[in-house]
């Protein structure tokens, strides 16, 4: 039985449809609900000799990401589900699993949308895959065609 679900969430399409999913699994369940809004580190990198660091943009970024999350947990709470949920900063796939590790999760909900070219699927790679290769629990994909 999960106890504890972690959405990784952003706001699209797919993620809007795995919030839907969460909500179904986590009522048959009684689990407690936790949202992760995973943003992208603001620092370009500049050759091999270092990076940029933008504070501006990074603020932009975590405003819009807070927005997103913000968005999320109000749907959550408009259907009567208690969340918590926390943006975390770097590369999604391992904030995503130390966030599972951390809250002790026994299930992550990613949404996953179908890219249509073999191209785009290999220039973009899964969150969604990667996260079944490297998380500590369960994954569960919402498949958005």
């Amino acid at each position: 039985m999960y106890k504890r679900i972690l959405l990784a969430y952003d706001g699209s399409d797919a993620g809007q449809k795995a919030l839907l999913e969460c909500r179904e699994v986590a009522q048959w369940s009684r689990s407690e609900l936790f949202l992760v809004a995973a943003m992208p580190s603001a620092m370009s990198f500049v050759g091999l000799e270092g990076g940029v660091y933008d504070v501006e943009l990074e603020e932009r970024e975590r405003r819009k990401y807070q927005s997103v999350l913000e968005d999320g947990l109000r749907r959550l709470a408009s259907c009567g589900y208690a969340a918590r949920g926390e943006v975390v900063v770097g590369e999604a796939v391992d904030e995503i699993t130390k966030a599972a590790r951390r809250l002790e999760a026994d299930l992550i909900v990613v949404g996953h949308k179908h890219l249509d070219s073999w191209a785009a699927r290999w220039w973009r790679g899964s969150i969604s895959g990667a996260l079944i290769e490297h998380s500590p629990c369960s994954v569960l994909c919402v498949i958005v065609h």
